[in-house]
Parts: structure tokens; sequence; C-alpha cells
């Protein structure tokens, strides 16, 4: 009788945790700009769209916006899998690419993005105060740019300070080799002016995690970008600056990154969370 009593109780807290469990969805191609925007060019109307994969039985949960990587002249959006299921939800961006269109319309994009998700994440559940920005090589690049040169979310009435954090993966912090290009400027030639994160520096910014691959499997000195990235950050005051180097992988260094990502984005969330 003890026994059936135990497996009885036992079925009905898996029944319970079971339907407690967390549905997610995902829903494609919605548009971030405004529908007259899309009216006036096809190429935006293509390119600017972006896929919500989110958990629906839950309020208040954490964002993650994602660009992905590709020089800025190719990839597509992306909701990884290392990231599925994790309780916040995902943002996968589309945005123009190079040379269709220049690189300031690629950020033009992120931020369009980003403050698409501010306005409208609250109706899917999610807290908008819980929002971070993060992507790969390019995407990274987007990332820092919208976080920390405050003008490009500005246009959209929108206070960069407002992102959790900013946690780019082998983000380029100098200015990116694309623009270099559109100069004629080679890309082993370095330039931090406007178009780089790093002439951005500032103590107020969102949290900052910089994660890149081994610096002698690296992209172009990408890890010592992001180590003076980091250490100009400290020096003009920013308190919430962190780099990680990840030994043994290259560029391509997205999934042994994952778990940081998301412990980022947990510890942060409750750390805001309880500081309200």
């Amino acid at each position: 009788m003890k026994k059936t009593l135990v497996l009885l109780l036992s079925l009905l807290i898996y029944s319970a945790n079971w339907a407690q469990k967390t549905e997610y969805v995902q829903i494609n191609n919605l548009p971030y700009y405004p529908e007259y925007n899309t009216k006036q060019d096809t190429y935006l109307k293509e390119r600017c769209v972006l896929d919500l994969y989110y958990p629906k039985n839950t309020k208040n949960f954490a964002t993650l916006i994602w660009f992905h990587g590709g020089g800025l002249t190719g990839g597509n959006k992306e909701i990884l899998a290392g990231l599925k299921e994790k309780g916040f939800a995902i943002i996968g961006v589309n945005y123009r690419l190079s040379p269709k269109v220049k690189v300031k319309n690629c950020i033009e994009d992120a931020a369009a993005a980003i403050a698409w998700t501010f306005k409208n994440i609250e109706k899917y559940g999610g807290n908008n105060a819980l929002l971070f920005v993060s992507g790969h090589s390019a995407g990274g690049y987007l990332a820092m740019m919208t976080g920390l040169d405050k003008k490009w979310l500005q246009a959209h009435n929108i206070d960069a300070n407002k992102i959790a954090g900013l946690i780019p993966l082998s983000g380029q912090v100098i200015t990116h080799f694309e623009n270099r290009k559109e100069r004629g400027i080679p890309e082993t030639q370095p330039l931090i002016d406007e178009f780089a994160p790093l002439y951005h520096v500032r103590a107020d910014a969102p949290l900052l995690l910089l994660i890149t691959g081994d610096r002698e499997l690296e992209l172009l000195g990408r890890y010592e970008e992001n180590a003076y990235m980091m250490r100009m950050m400290k020096i003009k005051g920013h308190t919430a600056t962190t780099l990680y180097e990840l030994d043994g992988y290259d560029h391509g260094m997205i999934e042994p990154a994952l778990p940081l990502v998301i412990k980022e984005i947990n510890k942060r969330s409750q750390f805001l969370s309880q500081t309200k």
C-alpha cells in the first residue's frame, strides 16, 4: 500500500512538472521597420526582418537579440540551438549587407531591430528592462556600435543605456574592415574613428562581456583588439567590462562561448530583478 502511494505521488509530481513545462514558439520574418520604409525600399523589405523565439507561458523573461556574422557582406538570421529552451527569448535579426548598402546602413538596421524589441517584446510577455544584445564577428561589431554610440538608438528615442548587457563574440572593436574597404583602406591597416566601438568607450555604458577565441588562432589580432577595449573601458571608469579568451578555439568560437552567454544573461537578469 505504501509503495502504491509513493508511486501515485511520484506520478502526480511528474504530471504537475510536465504541465508546467515551458512551451516555446517561434514567429518568423517579422518586419522591424515601419511599413512606409518597406514600401520605399524593396531590398530593405526583403532583408529587414527578424525571427522571434520565446517562452509562451512565461512572463517577464529576458531577451537576447542576436546579430549574425559574415563580415557585413553575407550571412542570415539564426536562432542558435545552443541558446534554445533556456528561459529567455531569442531574436535572430537579418540586416542589409554591403556592398548593396554602406556599413552605416547595417548599423541603422541593427538599431531599428533593437528599437522594435524594446517597443514590442512586452506584448509577448517579455521584460524590456532585460534586453541583451549579442552576435558573432560582424554581429558583435553591430552589438557594440549600437550599444556604445548612443546616436543610433537615439534616432528611435531610446537610450542605449537601457540595454541590460552587450555580449559580443569576437567582435571587431576598431573601425570595421568593410567600412575601411569603402574608403580604400586595406584590412591590415588599423583605424579608429566614429565607426569603431573603441572610439565610443564610456563609463556609463551597459554591461560589456567580451568573448574571443585563442589569441594565436583568432582573426587579424581580434583578441588583442578586445583586450585593448577592455583596458580602455576600465580606464574610462566602466566597472562592468569582462574579457574571456577561449583557449584552443579560432574565430568560429560560437558554440563554446554560448554557456558564458547564458550564464551572464541569467546572472544579470537576477541582479536587475533584485535591484528593482
